[in-house]
């Protein structure tokens, strides 16, 4: 029985905003539900009935609505959901109109600018009307090579506002990572800023940009966002204008008076009208564009963040992210329910490993949403948030990217708080949101995700295509959401998109992750199914190894994959060390001990190798099947999709694999 680290008091449970949504479902469907168990059956057995519930219960706004929740519950992909309904996705993120905060910005120099709801809403207004003095209309592509900074935000929420399509990547992507994604798509506006900041130097965008828009000839426009420099020089790109510029930008008959901010005019669309297209990783290939829809996205972050994070207008919630994560996308949501949400561009280390603790506590964040890689470091680098900040007015921290170990569950609840709710959550850019995540009302056990998302109908499936519980399995989704792609760009016949999700089970999603589902209704993640190891023919996970090595302090990263031999796999464990340590056979032997320990016989790596360094994906994911194809002597063709692609090199050449 795993250890119990937090569980909400009755009080604390009836103040959620979930509990008064089950209130609705027990009066409205003579109901008596009294736990997040029974809520999450009912949601799965009823999708209409709760998709129909929830568009009320968020107050979505729309200009029409809906005839039908869903067309067909069993048809995926190509389910039609709320069929008839007129809406936009900035005008349900700009519904509120006041003073209070909605966007506070720290960089790592910790210079501070906010912005209102109001101001939100103007600065909006200005760039909407540019975009469409332009000539940018529903369906155009609107890119984004740009800091987690307002302007990101304004841009993203004026581009939508007129139904053309946002899509962004993180300045620090290279060249090449850049054209394999926009490259794809053909946008026309391209916004990013003159650089960003990276532990405590300033880092140029511009020259990238130049290269960038010589490969993309549909860019008509770059808009640039002055950040590193107050007047960064632009003559040296082509069609290139500073921001202020592009907002005040008239045609001669208008008159100077109309710079000013004025009424959106927000575009009405269908429910499915594109609004984003997000990447997969890329590195077996070109990335592939995933559309998604403008009131799938809504209604599945909006559930979410109301009644999975709890989210209130009196809220202030941070995560960790770049514009080239899902979860920018998702914390940008938060603007939905009123909350401020606190953006934060540069190293989380910087100037001190404690940076991030620093603003939790200035700003009074509630919600504090981090990496399980972060969580791993913090505890690492030996910070202490709760002994060295008053973190009082935090409730909740949220951790994603991986799979976090039951050491660093116990470390959030012993040096960060005692009294929050830890929510691990999985899920994908993908859906744009959670398979897996967490709820208010339920207990939090170490090591475990507490629940599948309400209305998302998750199974893992043994070997046969049957789902079990208590076991380890592949994660599936056997009933439709909102957000699931539209299509994928460039995908004519929909064959990749099938192949993406449908190939192995035809009309259910299979999403390429490990788990196994507890007799709690709990979730703990396994790592990708596609890592996961065979030695024997019996299937384990690698996060199980991962977590071991996240203990050792010899032990700074780690990657393990399986490599075929002798008509059989065996487990190959490549190591980095921490500064100070070498690998050597005392040392091999406590790994293989504490793996054999707390793991199991069969995780037991039978080599073990010291690496200079780890591949990571520009997203900072570990890729396992590149390693794999490389030391099998196959060829990784899109190294550019990596953020460390020299990595790579050292092993196709390592002598001690050959015996």
């Amino acid at each position: 029985m795993e250890k119990c680290l937090w569980k909400p008091s009755e009080e604390r449970i009836k103040q959620t905003n979930i509990y008064r949504f089950m209130q609705t479902v027990n009066e409205k469907y003579g109901k008596t539900f009294s736990d997040y168990n029974e809520l999450y059956q009912w949601s799965i057995d009823n999708l209409e009935e709760f998709w129909s519930l929830m568009w009320d219960f968020a107050g979505i706004r729309s200009s029409k609505y809906f005839d039908r929740v869903l067309d067909d519950p069993k048809k995926m992909p190509g389910a039609k959901w709320f069929e008839g309904a007129r809406l936009n996705f900035a005008q349900n993120l700009l519904r509120f109109r006041n003073d209070n905060i909605a966007l506070v910005f720290r960089g790592e120099d910790q210079i501070r600018r906010t912005i209102t709801y109001n101001e939100l809403y103007d600065e909006t207004s200005r760039v909407a009307e540019a975009l469409k003095r332009f000539g940018i209309k529903p369906g155009d592509r609107v890119v984004g090579f740009v800091p987690n900074m307002p302007e990101s935000v304004i841009a993203m929420l004026a581009t939508t506002s007129i139904g053309a399509v946002w899509s962004s990547c993180s300045p620090d992507f290279g060249i090449k990572g850049v054209l394999d994604r926009f490259g794809q798509t053909r946008p026309r506006i391209l916004f990013t800023a003159d650089g960003y900041f990276f532990k405590g130097k300033p880092m140029d965008s511009l020259e990238k940009i130049a290269g960038i828009i010589k490969e993309i000839p549909s860019i008509e426009k770059v808009v640039v966002i002055p950040y590193v420099k107050e007047d960064p020089y632009i003559k040296s790109i082509p069609n290139a204008v500073l921001l202020d510029k592009f907002k005040t930008s008239r045609a001669r008959e208008c008159h100077a008076s109309e710079i000013y901010a004025r009424e959106i005019e927000f575009e009405q669309l269908p429910f499915d009208h594109p609004l984003y297209i997000m990447y997969s990783s890329g590195t077996t290939g070109l990335p592939k564009c995933m559309v998604q829809s403008a009131g799938g996205v809504l209604m599945h972050q909006i559930k979410e963040l109301i009644l999975h994070t709890d989210l209130k207008e009196d809220d202030t919630i941070f995560y960790f992210t770049t514009c080239g994560w899902m979860m920018w996308n998702w914390l940008v949501t938060s603007l939905s329910v009123g909350a401020t949400l606190v953006l934060f561009d540069g190293n989380p280390f910087h100037p001190a490993p404690d940076a991030l603790w620093q603003m939790a506590q200035d700003e009074k964040v509630t919600v504090f949403g981090t990496s399980a890689g972060y969580i791993a470091a913090l505890k690492n680098a030996g910070v202490k948030p709760g002994q060295q900040f008053d973190l009082t007015a935090m409730r909740a921290l949220l951790s994603t990217g991986s799979p976090l170990s039951k050491e660093d569950f116990e470390f959030v609840y012993n040096e960060v708080k005692s009294d929050l709710q830890l929510a691990s959550i999985s899920g994908g850019s993908d859906l744009n949101g959670c398979f897996a995540l967490g709820n208010p009302m339920s207990p939090v056990y170490s090591g475990e995700i507490q629940c599948r998302g309400l209305a998302m109908k998750v199974f893992a499936y043994d070997e046969n295509g049957r789902p079990v519980t208590g076991r380890q399995g592949e994660l599936v989704c056997t009933a439709p959401f909102p957000s699931m792609p539209i299509y994928f760009w460039n995908d004519e016949d929909g064959s990749r998109y099938h192949d993406a999700y449908f190939d192995q089970y035809p009309g259910i999603w299979t999403h390429g992750d490990f788990i196994e589902v507890t007799e709690r209704g709990g979730v703990i993640m396994y790592g990708r199914s596609d890592a996961t190891l065979n030695p024997g023919g019996v299937r384990i996970g690698t996060a199980e190894i991962y977590r071991r090595m996240e203990q050792m302090e010899e032990i700074s990263d780690s990657v393990v994959v399986g490599q075929e031999w002798n008509n059989d796999v065996r487990v190959i464990l490549f190591v980095t060390m921490a500064a100070g340590f070498e690998l050597n056979d005392e040392i091999k032997t406590k790994i293989k001990n504490d793996i054999r320990k707390n793991a199991s016989p069969r995780h037991i790596p039978a080599k073990i190798i010291q690496v200079p360094d780890i591949p990571y994906t520009l997203n900072m994911k570990k890729v396992e099947l590149a390693v794999k194809k490389m030391i099998h002597g196959k060829e990784v063709k899109n190294k550019d999709a990596l953020k460390n692609p020299e990595s790579l090199d050292f092993f196709g050449q390592i002598e001690e694999l050959k015996y």
